[in-house]
């Protein structure tokens, strides 16, 4: 008589599939083609293109291509719709909204149904996971309408986005992106991917149900060249994007100088840590949600699996076994766990991978599983034995693969973690909440899910560091990359250089009796220019005032090297980091007088004093805030709580302007000091000694050397040199130079660095609606999500 654990063994599910009648109902109701919904209406479907099912490769409808043409009457729309929406106000549009989550739900089966046969995926994802979320994303930001006024009152919505989305959630995506953009009173022209374009198509229904007014919502079909008309059409104001890092560099280059605001997410290579005190059972589980959810086709997916050295053995066969017991098959039976890639040409890229890694010499294991014949199909699939630098350890695989590796102690996981150009998620696993959180900051990556996986809500942002993007979605975070800020509105059409008054003559006799040449200050000390080249500087009346160095590449790289060394500016404490800024506006009030006659001397300004007094109120203003910008402790719908950490972004070049030169640099340098970044600064081209004239301030305020290092010379040359540099992560461009700030932005795609340049705009810096504020220090921050269970 067998035994109740042979009986078991031998049990396996039955089918339970999910009904497709009403989803082939309303294919059909449409006679399984569709047009363009533009301004509140239908067009007739012109050229198409198929949607399939990847589980069997039939067709489920024919699409329209847009076209150029398309794009510019979708645009039009949502221009024309955006002032009445705006007028509509918070709690209009929050009715809206309301009325949007409330069809989700009402029509929660159909939409999941409709995914599923669309994309691949489980029915359970779409029904437990997908559809739940994106409706909880519009009840949300219903609330975020609802509270606009209070909550952003010193910002306006930017107009009319674009947002670009991928094929693995369809239709989530759609609701991280025209939730906020709707709440804070944009239009948008949407284009949902290629492969997956019905629900997007389902969505614009209920938008009609829901009173969404025309033009709100415009919603183009079609390939690549649909997404490249939205990106080079001047009358988008922003941006949102989702895909791979490659496109993403491409709309990063094509922006650049249009003045469009812009959000990428981006890929990502996330590690899954797992140490020696966690339970393994549990983290097999996630390891299972996290690599093998929606056929690994996730890009905060844990294809990176580290696992401590003592258990290695142990977890890599508890890993086997749990992928022995994965079912493959027809992401319509509600007992599968994998389903079907979304095409065969995603299936030939993560094949040609793995067997990349197999003539590597690395170990190759998938469970004994038959796919069926028809789709496009690969077994979960794990990897051993691969180099740090292998090409699968590296690159977004985007598929069913997991590459594992061990690692000796707490350090070595975190070295390994963030051997990446990746940033955007990680899981950490232990038992020891005090390890978890020591860990947890250390790892770069804009969200850290501790003993759990692929946590996602609303109410907490989600997005990447480095090469994975930047912008948040969710969150207030996520609000703020759909708002301008009304100061913006307000600042000049150009540089207003300040009013010239009577200047004191310089010394008599020979001008170069002496040398006076100001040095650049690199790791704390004076430096002279590596290329032995110096520019002279003149008085407002043309006058011999003092050489400066030329710097150049080589000089940008010292000062980098130098700021990369000073680390621990970014670990001091909050407290620590305001004390330093308030003893520099101490000693700089102390010469007070030497600065104002500096400043009179460079510019003939009637106002110096007034711009060293601004200065030092400048310094307390920032010190003020360094340790004020606390982060947040989100509640989401799970038993635990989110903390939204604000870190500094690390090392950021910044180029001052040529107008108020100590205001102008200080009002930069000041924020990105107090939250923790190191900086290299450029100061004024034409004025820069007033700069220069820190040199003591800063090395008897107990600044730590390389935390600021200034580097003189030609803007164009040195911003050229910062924006290429890999190892720059954010570069500031307010000089006024409408050409030198689209450079930067269009170099910074290659290591895809943050920016924030003012274009050929002026900038009021004694205004602190102008020059302070929110917006500065978000620019100076990165919010990281650390998820925190209860009880797990």
């Amino acid at each position: 008589m067998p035994t109740i654990k042979e009986i078991l063994q031998t049990m396996d599910y039955g089918p339970a599939p999910e009904s497709t009648k009403e989803a082939q109902a309303w294919l059909d109701q449409h006679g399984r083609r569709f047009g363009l919904f533009i301004d509140g209406a239908w067009s007739e479907a012109a050229e198409t293109f198929g949607s399939f099912n990847p589980a069997d490769g039939g067709e489920l409808a024919q699409v329209t291509q847009a076209t150029g043409d398309d794009v510019e009457r979708a645009v039009a729309a949502a221009r024309k719709a955006q002032p009445g929406w705006v007028a509509l106000g918070g709690h209009g549009r929050a009715r809206v909204l309301y009325a949007l989550a409330r069809l989700l739900q009402k029509h929660a089966r159909l939409f999941a149904v409709l995914e599923t046969l669309d994309n691949g995926k489980t029915i359970r994802e779409t029904r437990d996971a997908d559809l739940p979320l994106a409706a909880r994303h519009f009840y949300h930001h219903a609330g975020w309408a609802q509270l606009q006024s209070e909550e952003f009152a010193d910002y306006r919505a930017v107009g009319v986005v674009g947002q670009i989305v991928p094929w693995n959630f369809p239709l989530l995506m759609l609701a991280w992106k025209i939730a906020p953009a709707l709440a804070a009173g944009n239009t948008v022209v949407f284009k949902p991917a290629e492969f997956t374009s019905l629900t997007a198509l389902l969505f614009a229904e209920i938008c009609q149900q829901a009173g969404v007014p025309a033009g709100v919502v415009n919603i183009v079909t079609g390939d690549g060249r649909v997404g490249e008309a939205i990106v080079n059409h001047p009358g988008i104001d922003k941006l949102a994007f989702t895909g791979s890092t490659e496109v993403g560099r491409i709309i990063r280059k094509a922006t650049a100088g249009s003045g469009k605001k812009l959000s990428l997410e981006l890929g990502g290579k996330s590690p899954f840590i797992v140490f020696d005190d966690a339970d393994l059972d549990a983290a097999v589980e996630g390891l299972v949600d996290s690599i093998w959810f929606n056929q690994g086709q996730v890009c905060c997916a844990g294809s990176r699996l580290l696992v401590q050295e003592s258990i290695y053995p142990r977890f890599i066969a508890k890993v086997k076994a749990r992928m022995q017991n994965l079912r493959v098959g027809s992401p319509l039976d509600k007992s599968n766990d994998i389903g079907a890639l979304v095409d065969p040409v995603q299936q030939q890229r993560i094949h040609g991978l793995v067997e990349s890694a197999r003539a590597e010499g690395c170990e190759i294991w998938q469970p004994t599983a038959e796919t069926p014949t028809a789709g496009a199909w690969y077994l979960p699939t794990l990897i051993t034995g691969a180099s740090t630098t292998a090409t699968v350890a590296q690159a977004e695989i985007f598929g069913p693969v997991l590459v594992a590796s061990s690692f000796r102690t707490p350090g070595e996981a975190v070295q390994l973690a963030n051997n990446t150009v990746y940033g955007l998620a990680a899981c950490v696993w232990t038992e020891s909440i005090s390890l978890a959180l020591d860990v947890a900051p250390q790892i770069k990556a804009g969200v850290v899910w501790i003993n759990s996986a692929n946590q996602f809500d609303a109410a907490c942002g989600f997005g990447g560091y480095k090469e994975s993007g930047y912008g948040r979605e969710g969150g207030k975070e996520g609000m703020y990359e759909y708002l301008t800020p009304l100061a913006e509105d307000r600042r000049p059409a150009a540089p207003v250089m300040a009013e010239q008054g009577k200047v004191k003559q310089s010394e008599q006799g020979n001008p170069f009796a002496v040398d006076r040449t100001a040095k650049m200050y690199i790791g704390g000390k004076q430096a002279r220019p590596d290329g032995a080249y110096s520019r002279a500087i003149l008085d407002a009346d043309g006058a011999f005032l003092a050489d400066i160095g030329e710097g150049s590449r080589k000089d940008i790289r010292n000062a980098v090297e130098a700021a990369h060394k000073a680390a621990g500016w970014s670990k001091a404490t909050a407290h620590n980091r305001a004390q330093v800024l308030y003893y520099i506006a101490e000693n700089l009030a102390v010469r007070a007088g030497e600065f104002a006659a500096r400043i009179a001397a460079q510019t003939g300004s009637k106002t110096a004093e007034q711009e060293v007094q601004a200065s030092i109120e400048r310094l307390f203003y920032w010190a003020a805030w360094a340790d004020k910008y606390d982060g947040l402790a989100h509640q989401p719908p799970m038993h635990g709580i989110t903390v939204a950490l604000n870190e500094p972004v690390g090392v950021i070049g910044i180029v001052c302007p040529n107008e108020n030169p100590l205001l102008g640099f200080i009002s930069l340098v000041a924020p990105a000091l107090a939250l923790g970044n190191r900086v290299v600064a450029v100061p004024s081209e034409a004025h820069p000694l007033s700069a220069l004239d820190l040199y003591q301030v800063l090395d008897t305020s107990d600044l730590p050397g390389g935390a600021l290092n200034i580097v003189t010379g030609s803007h164009d040359e040195l911003a050229r040199t910062l924006a290429s540099h890999f190892d720059v992560d954010a570069v500031w461009r307010h000089d006024g130079s409408a050409g030198g700030c689209a450079e930067v932005e269009r170099l910074s795609a290659d290591s895809l660095k943050r920016t924030w340049t003012g274009g050929a705009k002026g900038r009021d810096w004694f205004d602190a609606k102008q020059a302070c504020g929110r917006t500065v220090l978000q620019h100076a921050s990165q919010v990281k999500n650390v998820w925190i269970p209860y009880g797990v």
